[in-house]
């Protein structure tokens, strides 16, 4: 009996696959790394090949563990979002690099939209910000600086998707244009309350409308893999977007149930049912999923360096060999070292919304090491959750308990601090890859193998728990230091 569950999970900077059976526990995963591309200062951009490949050769590695590729009842999938590319409807070839979310290249066009007073009637639609952050603008500038692409796309020969459409596109050999509610909420171009491409948005944004995907639910028939692919024909029954394929993961169905995922970036989102909250303080509102064409929403924050500051200090200053020697050299480390990091390397996200604003490294002294500067790149994810915490509980939806998943979230350390510096229980689940776990899920429940999200609820586990043991007057000291280093680095 097929029973298995395919999870392709396309990050930004790795791929990887994870083969679930029918009682949801993890039985064989692959994950790949690929080259990050940064053209110009503020440009971020990934080879739509690198991506391609790097999934297929997860998928074909946990096929392989698993011996008998005829036990995968269906694939889901969740991608790094807003990530835009074009490409040919005929060859498949995209006519330009994957323009990554990060990128800030279209700031002084949303700077402009922002000055024709736009941004208002584009919160109402989309429930986004204006931000180079989302697709609307990246899809614009590659028909404006791509020679022809205007001209091709008008003529219907060029298709636009987010990483999921990409991903689909191709593993079904160019014969499905889809996307799901929760990826085309991210684009700038969807209505969220209509559940429509909003004409309105594609006439501000000169986008054709023959570019863009058909709009499904999260659970539904997508397509069916081609056999050239992966060796056989496989039903792709589930997609979201990576942040909403965690909340799902974690299975934060009910309103007020909130999760953090720590991965190259923070997203901490609260559910809101059936009501599209509109924020008061930059939080973007969101579809969380969509099933059974029925809508429920989400409050999300958005950070845009967590997990790549680790990297950094990795990569780039070269402090530490390889990320699990942050936990070792922050509990060497008194926390109220002075020292504060604040990583806009590509701007600021929620609630500044700040893409000028760069990265600094504040209150150094003579004494200041690698452990004190590896200490506040950790610290600095706490801090940026606080920021989100608090625009939260102004919108009136403040968790008081959070379900963490991630990367980062294997570092004690960090979530104790957490805990601390929210002054909230955090709950780390037994599995952390909740990403993949929310595709699989959608699929699964497309598939049957799963029944209900009651089902799915008990599923759930909690694999240790932090409670806050800082004074509350601690937590703001060390808080109102982050928000005078915040203060200096932005722009205006």
């Amino acid at each position: 009996m097929a029973d298995y569950i395919l999870a392709i999970d396309q990050g930004t900077t790795s791929s990887r696959a994870i083969l679930f059976d029918s009682d949801a526990t993890a039985a064989h995963s692959a994950q790949q790394e690929f080259p990050q591309h940064f053209p110009q200062d503020g440009w971020v951009e990934h080879d739509p090949e690198d991506i391609w490949q790097s999934v297929i050769d997860c998928c074909h590695q946990v096929i392989n563990q698993l011996g008998d590729g005829e036990q995968i009842a269906a694939i889901g999938i969740t991608n790094q979002r807003e990530t835009t590319l074009v490409w040919d409807k005929l060859t498949g070839k995209t006519i330009y690099p994957a323009i990554v979310w990060q990128d800030r290249r279209t700031s002084d066009y949303c700077q402009q939209l922002k000055d024709r007073g736009l941004e208002e009637r584009i919160n109402d639609i989309t429930g986004l910000l204006i931000d180079p952050y989302f697709s609307a603008t990246k899809l614009r500038w590659i028909l404006e600086q791509v020679p022809g692409a205007r001209a091709r796309a008008e003529r219907g020969e060029l298709a636009f998707g987010t990483v999921d459409s990409y991903l689909l596109w191709r593993l079904s050999g160019g014969r499905e244009h889809r996307t799901d509610a929760s990826n085309a909420s991210r684009t700038m171009l969807f209505n969220i309350h209509s559940q429509q491409w909003d004409e309105e948005l594609l006439e501000l944004f000169d986008i054709p409308a023959a570019l863009l995907p058909e709009v499904m639910d999260c659970a539904d028939q997508f397509g069916v893999s081609d056999a050239a692919v992966l060796g056989r024909q496989v039903p792709i029954l589930g997609m979201a977007g990576d942040q909403q394929a965690a909340l799902f993961g974690q299975t934060c169905f009910n309103k007020g149930m909130a999760k953090s995922t720590y991965g190259t970036g923070c997203f901490m989102i609260v559910n809101t049912g059936d009501c599209a909250l509109k924020s008061k303080n930059r939080l973007l509102t969101t579809v969380a999923y969509r099933l059974r064409g029925e809508v429920t929403y989400a409050l999300e924050g958005s950070i845009f360096v967590a997990g790549a500051t680790i990297q950094w200090l990795r990569d780039g200053l070269m402090l530490i060999d390889n990320a699990m020697e942050s936990e070792p050299l922050a509990e060497q480390t008194d926390p109220d070292h002075g020292v504060y990091m604040v990583p806009a390397f590509t701007g600021l996200g929620a609630p500044y919304w700040d893409p000028n604003a760069r990265g600094a490294i504040f209150g150094l002294c003579r004494d200041t090491g690698i452990k004190e500067i590896v200490t506040a790149g950790l610290q600095s994810v706490c801090y940026q959750s606080k920021d989100l915490q608090k625009a939260m509980e102004s919108d009136g939806e403040r968790p008081i308990a959070l379900r963490v998943d991630g990367g980062m979230v294997a570092n004690n350390w960090v979530m104790q601090f957490l805990a601390d510096i929210l002054g909230a229980t955090v709950d780390r689940p037994t599995i952390i890859e909740t990403t993949a776990l929310g595709a699989a899920y959608l699929a699964g429940l497309e598939a049957g193998i799963f029944t209900s999200l009651e089902q799915l609820e008990q599923k759930w586990q909690c694999q240790q728990r932090f409670e806050p043991q800082m004074s509350k007057s601690r937590r703001d000291a060390f808080y109102a230091g982050w928000q005078q280093a915040i203060r200096r680095v932005q722009s205006e």
